[in-house]
């Protein structure tokens, strides 16, 4: 059995918006030092030994991600 993770995030040419709101409130919490902020998405999946790498790789680019604006990176880790 493992967990797999796959992490989402725009791509760095995308606007992203609710990460700019997030870095406009640091300022209002009087949080400096932080040049930007982007916002992604984190999915975490319980699967058996037998799914394979290009298995979870059809699942992140199919389901997960929209490949056109975002990137993903898969960690798999498995569970004690």
């Amino acid at each position: 059995m493992a967990r797999v993770v796959v992490n989402v995030m725009p791509k760095a040419e995308i606007l992203d918006p609710q990460g700019q709101a997030v870095h406009r409130a640091l300022g209002r919490i009087c949080v400096d030092g932080v040049t930007d902020v982007r916002q992604g998405k984190r999915f975490e999946l319980e699967v058996e030994d037998s799914v394979t790498d290009e298995e979870l790789q059809r699942v992140a680019e199919t389901l997960l991600a929209n490949t056109v604006i975002e990137d993903f990176f898969i960690v798999r880790e498995e569970v004690k």
